[in-house]
């Protein structure tokens, strides 16, 4: 990995994202239409588990294997459906930013992108006193051709990395403290993992109007799943291609 050590939203921070395929970004550019329903997933699920032919057919409620393709191409691991529009949309901003070498947002920060940047030195010493971990900043980390990158907010020894959110939304924060469920933001944290090399990551959620009952800090402990990132790699190989296709086409055009 390649550790640039910018501050997140600084100048240079949003310079060195400029046409990357960021982790905050990988399940945007997962994310697909025109996908496996139920039935076909349940199918795909029980192959892909071990399950015999027949069994798999039984329990997803086929009376005959399906021959549908994109069955076969989950089956194998193959992304499934279409790019969503939200997909292409960022893909066609990665293509821009490649050709012009500059973030086409021009550096512009939402005020819940402006309040975590302001939060996370707070968030990451209530992490801290909680995990007693010692946690070193790393800024912008970069994967060695420099076609993905993630904003690690942490690493932590030689194995382990923090992830802080300062989540402002009651809808996310519900699914925290109610459901314990940051299942949306897992490709960042797996992500993160994966470009790093570490084995687990601390993902934290920080929010001040807890403080009062002691919870103001919701820490989990993920461990490094290979086989989910060897499925999500393969489908930002695919998204990257898509990138890739944008800006071949734009450079084509600009020389017509």
């Amino acid at each position: 990995m390649i550790v640039l050590n910018c501050a997140q939203g600084s100048p240079e921070w949003h310079q060195a994202r400029a046409g990357v395929i960021t982790a905050s970004m990988f399940v945007v550019a997962r994310s697909r239409t025109g996908g496996l329903d139920e039935k076909q997933q349940a199918y795909v699920s029980a192959i892909r588990s071990g399950m015999s032919e027949g069994a798999a057919r039984d329990l997803a409620g086929y009376r005959a294997a399906p021959k549908a393709e994109s069955i076969q191409r989950a089956i194998e691991g193959l992304p499934v459906g279409d790019f969503s529009e939200a997909a292409k949309a960022y893909a066609f901003r990665l293509a821009i930013e490649r050709i012009s070498g500059m973030p086409l947002d021009e550096s512009f920060e939402t005020y819940a992108m402006r309040r975590g940047h302001e939060l996370e030195p707070a968030a990451r010493r209530e992490h801290e006193i909680a995990s007693g971990h010692m946690v070193q900043r790393a800024g912008f980390v970069l994967s060695g051709d420099h076609l993905f990158g993630a904003s690690a907010d942490g690493l932590i020894g030689k194995d382990g990395g923090s992830e802080y959110k300062c989540l402002i939304s009651p809808e996310r924060l519900q699914r925290i403290y109610i459901d314990g469920d940051a299942s949306e933001f897992m490709d960042q944290v797996q992500g993160c993992m994966w470009l790093t090399a570490r084995k687990w990551w601390d993902f934290c959620v920080y929010c001040p109007a807890m403080e009062i009952i002691d919870k103001h800090l919701w820490m989990r402990t993920y461990q490094r799943d290979d086989e989910y990132i060897d499925q999500m790699v393969e489908e930002l190989a695919e998204f990257e291609k898509l990138v890739t296709h944008y800006e071949t086409t734009l450079r084509m055009k600009e020389a017509a």
